[in-house]
């Protein structure tokens, strides 16, 4: 907010003021970078992770030789899916899932090892399921045969720690998956001397990202990052008693990718009866706001593309809730979202058992 007051000068103009928020705007590239272990050359600021996908992929389409192949995990953001459709069509290589619904690393490394595809992309964790890749097993793999590795790191970062994430060559992130504004976010690249360039129209970013950047939302963005890796929960119990509790209450209810690790804060749930928009209105009811599966696919048809990578049917994908938490979310209202979902259960067997009777008495 005093970002917003006092360094909304454009940085690039001439003038002493505006060179004092340049200083700004670099000195949070700086911070960033040092959060990440990274040089603070390799790293772009823009509007976020979308952006940041789609000019990777325009970059690998560009520099890459025109018939080489990538490989994408099929559990990916929309952002990284469809730009991979549109660079490389059917040079595609969809990668293979383990049975927890990670990466499956051995199938990787034959693709790598006997360059199959030049390039690959998986994210770090997964928007819907919060289910970890081991990305940094990925990066070793890639580097050995020189392929080039892009993490979307969007649902990581501000979660788990950022140190070793400069181990990427390409990375993606925005500011409101940690605490920021939305419509900030960066990029980072594999060296200083890359030839990268998303936008043309000007010299800003070290002309690799055309436009005026958005300094308050860098500020903002920055700070979001620094105050959410210093305060990283030590613990994910409050998930982990929950799930325990409505397992025990609905024991024909599925948690996506049960034995996989995962982030603490988001979980997918396969439901035992009844839509996912009845248990969304029963529990927004009692307080919980949760959905049915990412914001980014909210409204499109077909289900899940994630679930369905990992081979879950189309009717259970209809009965899926997704449930996320924050920093400041604290055990007992996670042991509260379980008691709601149980008393939502209740509830829509009864108004179930009440409609069937009507009918039978019709």
């Amino acid at each position: 907010m005093e970002a917003s007051d006092t360094s909304w000068l454009n940085p690039s103009s001439p003038y002493r003021a505006a060179a004092e928020v340049h200083v700004r705007l670099e000195s949070a590239r700086e911070g960033i970078a040092g959060l990440l272990g990274v040089l603070p050359e390799r790293l772009i600021f823009n509007s976020g992770a979308t952006e940041g996908n789609n000019a990777i992929f325009a970059y690998w389409a560009e520099s890459l030789p025109s018939a080489v192949k990538i490989g994408v995990s099929p559990t990916e953001h929309p952002s990284v899916l469809e730009a991979a459709k549109r660079y490389f069509g059917a040079r595609v290589v969809w990668l293979a899932l383990d049975s927890a619904g990670a990466i499956d690393l051995k199938h990787l490394a034959e693709l790598v090892e006997s360059k199959v595809i030049a390039a690959v992309s998986v994210m770090a964790a997964n928007n819907e399921t919060g289910i970890l890749n081991p990305w940094q097993a990925i990066a070793e793999i890639c580097h050995r045969s020189g392929c080039w590795y892009h993490c979307d790191a969007s649902q990581w970062l501000g979660k788990m720690p950022t140190l070793e994430l400069g181990k990427c060559d390409f990375l993606t992130g925005c500011a409101h998956k940690f605490g920021g504004p939305n419509g900030v976010g960066f990029c980072l690249l594999p060296s200083v001397n890359s030839s990268f360039s998303s936008l043309v129209g000007g010299v800003q970013e070290l002309g690799r990202r055309a436009g005026t950047e958005d300094v308050p939302g860098v500020l903002a963005m920055y700070a979001a990052l620094k105050c959410a890796t210093e305060r990283l929960p030590e613990s994910q119990s409050g998930m982990d008693d929950f799930l325990i509790s409505i397992r025990r209450a609905l024991p024909e209810l599925q948690v996506v990718g049960l034995e996989a690790p995962r982030l603490w804060n988001t979980v997918s749930l396969l439901m035992p009866e009844f839509t996912s928009v009845r248990w969304v209105r029963g529990l927004e009811r009692r307080g919980f706001l949760v959905s049915s599966g990412s914001a980014c696919s909210t409204g499109k048809t077909g289900g899940s593309h994630v679930l369905a990578a990992m081979g879950y049917e189309s009717g259970a994908v209809s009965r899926v809730l997704r449930i996320s938490s924050g920093r400041a979310t604290r055990e007992v209202e996670w042991r509260g979202l379980a008691v709601a979902v149980i008393a939502t259960y209740e509830e829509l067997k009864e108004g179930a058992a009440g409609s069937t009777s009507r009918v039978i008495s019709i």
